[in-house]
């Protein structure tokens, strides 16, 4: 029987310029752990070798391995790797590791705020959030949005301090 797919979706603002957050989350470093509680890099970014030079060629021929320690004391390691970047207003992502799927990060101006829409199309891979899936998924997606709050605060926290060193 196959895992349950999770819809999960999150809706972020910031007074910040979309240029300043799109900077932040399509980093062709991808290193979100120096944004994000919780977050720590998995393993070192691996990267084509014909990448390109732009920003966005880096970017696609990039994968991170992220690990996120949940609010329930688990951790997840995923990997990401950007399918898709329109400058300024959009990157896509394939997960694989402990969480399989598709995942897209829309960037707009509303009301003279950037807004950060984030939609994760996903299923658990591991044995035990599998199993436990089918009860446990209120619980899972409890976790999920303690983490997304957390990754919110903690890039609302690193655009301000990127902001006061200009």
């Amino acid at each position: 029987m196959a895992t349950r797919l999770y819809d999960l979706s999150s809706s972020w603002t910031f007074p910040n310029t979309q240029q300043e957050v799109w900077d932040a989350i399509a980093d062709p470093n991808m290193a979100w752990q120096n944004w994000w509680p919780g977050c720590t890099q998995g393993k070192p970014l691996e990267r084509e070798t014909d990448a390109g030079t732009t920003n966005n060629e880096l970017l696609l021929a990039s994968t991170a391995t992220l690990n996120f320690k949940a609010s329930l004391g688990y951790t997840l390691s995923v990997t990401y790797h950007p399918t898709h970047a329109e400058t300024l207003n959009e990157v896509t992502f394939d997960a694989g590791g402990d969480l399989v799927g598709e995942g897209r990060v829309h960037l707009s101006t509303v009301n003279n705020k950037t807004q950060m829409d984030i939609e994760w199309r996903v299923r658990p891979t591991s044995r035990w959030m599998a199993f436990l899936s089918p009860v446990a998924r209120p619980a899972f997606t409890y976790a999920h949005a303690a983490l997304m709050r957390r990754g919110e605060a903690g890039l609302r926290e690193y655009l301000v301090s990127q902001t006061d060193k200009n």
